[in-house]
């Protein structure tokens, strides 16, 4: 077996290969057949660029397919092999990595185009055969009275040799020639074609404007016009054609006949409509794929006033996991059986379905009452998913979300609606699924916000944008300042000062926060080593800084943080990383390695919001933690008078285990000093608050353990 191709150009020219070698014997020319390969290389260069650009663009197909005609591919079997090998190893050779199905997309539409510029350039060439027939015709009219024999021959031979057909009728309508061509056309009997009156051919979808030319053409009123006609064959079926007709007058200028030159088109109007189905339906389901959808969703916008639309955006939920369990051609048959279903949805007037990709589809809605109609439209929807689908002796449910947008035209583009609803499924997907929720501007902007965040958090690392506050930890036995916790934020731009509960979690969606945290830390620890160095008399103040669960997963964890320690001269013993306690709930062994690691080299590791999870207090016993940092929630059952009982019994419970087992206790949230004095009481060791201090700059925390020392 031979070696694929390596690189792009191999590639392309295998593709121009086989190319050639389909369309070769079908053509005309007197090369041979590396000749004309090399003669195809440019057109197979200019569709594969076309196919990869980053700026769809069709005009590179129709060159393309004129330059076919160029280099005499002329034979319509040239068209259909090269639209089969673009069909067929294009994407295979010249697609590289990229979306299959857009770059499926791309191919169907440049072979759209190839055709259209083939059909485009070979008309121009029969129509300068047909003036060249014409200007022979005059010629002959024009020299008859001094070479009336040699006209006469000339034009019967060009007349009966032509591979159009020819027809010569009287100012009447009567046909009075016609030759073998245009016999052929109308199924080769002479007696079909000759002495019929022209009005007789009027076909179903003839506009008036075809038959108002005819009427001035033989009036006088004008040479000549060119129109595309239907007619009918005696067998019932359609010939299509380019209709050329000329007037041709008598030595005096008088109107004498019609001169009619007709192209059949018929293949090759099948061949556009076939081309176009292709390339606005779904392969797998046969549903109007995304290109006819924006197309109907474009018209439906841009209707008149008083125009509504509505629209249902699919997202099917789960379907990864049938695709992972079953394989993807279970996943297939189940995307068929899906479309039939919406298929059967969508049978009122100006309702359709389409398949956007993947498992997305969307079905829309016109009409003056689209508010309840869409609403309509979705329960239909979630009621023909009720029922389970079988397959390979399965029975599968099938679940959908389905956001909804609704809406008067002309009020937003086609983007914009698509945006909604998608936002708005993902809304009704993250409720749960299998349900259907209607768009809100408000939540749509929320979203257009969080996604505006995402996209600019690489950028704003790289342009310093974001900044450290650092909130007291304070010693509740004497209200010493011991260290500070470290707390992000973000300068953004346009919306100002970010806390980290807006941006944190967009960046461990990212894998933005490795960095960002490998950041936070550097910064922190540079900082702790600055209060050391320059106010050593105060004591030493350690410095807490939070870890995510993805930075606790990443490989660099200990040798970054022994690195930033190394580097900027902090002893382990100056730095607590806090871990919240869902994050190690059901951690293993591998898990827990790298805090064990940092553990014994000094470094605190406290256990975050410990009591909002599922906490397994037994499990403490293996955590490497020295502190417990109890949340907020125990602390707000204080603010009341008389405390809440149970809150204080918790609180009790957890000081005790935790100094039993030689953890010191950290509180959150402590706002008043009636909470400080209970926590005191109970044992607890540390706490931070808005009591002590809210989040600041650096120096103030300075500031605030020299007035501790004080006093």
């Amino acid at each position: 077996m031979s070696a694929e191709p390596d690189g792009p150009e191999d590639r392309l020219h295998r593709f121009a290969t086989i190319w050639s070698r389909a369309v070769f014997p079908v053509t005309a020319t007197s090369l041979n057949r590396p000749e004309f390969e090399r003669l195809l290389l440019p057109l197979a260069r200019q569709l594969r660029d076309a196919l990869l650009a980053r700026t769809f663009d069709a005009v590179a197909g129709r060159q393309v397919g004129a330059a076919l005609v160029e280099v005499h591919c002329t034979d319509p079997e040239a068209l259909s092999r090269t639209l089969d090998v673009v069909d067929a190893y294009l994407v295979l050779y010249c697609g590289g990595e990229g979306p299959q199905e857009e770059l499926r997309s791309r191919s169907a539409r440049l072979q759209h185009a190839a055709a259209a510029g083939f059909a485009g350039a070979l008309r121009e060439r029969t129509l300068a055969e047909q003036e060249a027939i014409a200007r022979a015709t005059l010629d002959a009219r024009s020299t008859v009275a001094a070479a009336l024999h040699a006209s006469e021959a000339r034009f019967r031979a060009v007349f009966e040799e032509a591979a159009i057909g020819i027809g010569i009728a009287d100012l009447d309508g009567t046909v009075l020639e016609a030759n073998d061509a245009l016999v052929r056309m109308f199924g080769g009997s002479e007696q079909l074609v000759r002495n019929r009156k022209v009005t007789e051919w009027v076909h179903s979808e003839d506009t008036p404007h075809i038959w108002r030319l005819y009427e001035e053409l033989v009036h006088g009123e004008r040479e000549h016009y060119r129109v595309e006609k239907a007619f009918y064959r005696p067998d019932g079926t359609v010939l299509w054609t380019n209709l050329t007709v000329s007037l041709l007058r008598d030595a005096d200028g008088r109107p004498q006949y019609q001169l009619a030159l007709m192209e059949d088109t018929t293949e090759r109007r099948l061949l556009n409509l076939r081309l176009r189905y292709e390339a606005t339906h779904d392969a797998l389901t046969g549903l109007p794929n995304r290109t006819l959808f924006f197309e109907r969703l474009e018209k439906a916008l841009a209707a008149g006033e008083g125009k509504r639309f509505g629209l249902c955006y699919l997202d099917l939920d789960g379907f990864k996991t049938v695709n992972d369990s079953l394989g993807h051609a279970a996943g297939d048959r189940l995307l068929v059986e899906v479309a039939d279903r919406l298929q059967a949805c969508a049978t009122a007037p100006g309702e359709m379905v389409a398949r956007l990709g993947g498992d997305e589809f969307v079905a829309l809605t016109t009409g003056p009452d689209t508010e309840t109609d869409v609403d309509d439209l979705a329960g239909r929807i979630m009621n023909a998913l009720a029922g389970p689908v079988r397959i390979e002796g399965r029975e599968l449910t099938v679940r959908g979300s389905i956001g909804i947008v609704e809406g008067p035209a002309k009020e937003r583009s086609p983007a914009e609606v698509l945006r909604s609803a998608d936002i708005t499924m993902y809304r009704a997907k993250s409720a749960g699924g299998n349900r259907y929720e209607l768009a809100d501007p408000e939540a749509d902007a929320r979203a257009i916000t969080r996604h505006g965040l995402t996209t600019a958090l690489p950028a704003a690392l790289e342009r310093d944008e974001f900044f450290i506050e650092y909130q007291p930890l304070v010693h509740l036995g004497d209200g010493s300042v011991r260290g500070a916790e470290a707390l992000v934020r973000w300068a953004h731009p346009q919306h100002g000062v970010l806390g980290p509960d807006r941006f944190i979690p967009l960046a461990e969606d990212t894998g933005l926060i490795v960095p960002l945290g490998r950041w936070v830390l550097e910064e922190s620890v540079r900082q702790a080593r600055r209060w050391q160095e320059r106010h050593a008399e105060a004591g030493p103040l350690r410095i807490n800084v939070n870890l995510s669960p993805c930075q606790l997963q990443h490989p660099g964890l200990v040798s970054d943080t022994v690195d930033i320690l190394d580097r900027l001269g902090l002893d382990p013993s100056g730095l607590c990383l806090e871990v919240t306690e869902s994050a190690l709930i059901g951690a293993d062994d591998d898990l827990l390695k790298p805090l064990r690691r940092l553990s014994e080299m000094g470094v605190d590791i406290a256990l975050d919001d410990f009591g909002t999870g599922y906490s397994n207090l037994a499990n403490l016993r293996r955590l490497p933690v020295s502190v417990l940092k109890l949340d907020r929630s125990f602390t707000q059952g204080m603010q009341q008078f008389p405390a809440d009982p149970v809150d204080l019994k918790l609180v009790e419970g957890i000081v005790s285990l935790a100094h039993s087992l030689n953890l010191s206790v950290t509180v959150e949230g402590v706002e008043t000093g009636a909470q400080a004095e209970a926590l005191r009481d109970m044992g607890c060791d540390t706490a931070q608050g808005w009591y002590y201090a809210r989040p600041g700059p650096p120096d103030r925390l300075h500031e605030l353990a020299l007035a501790d020392a004080i006093g």
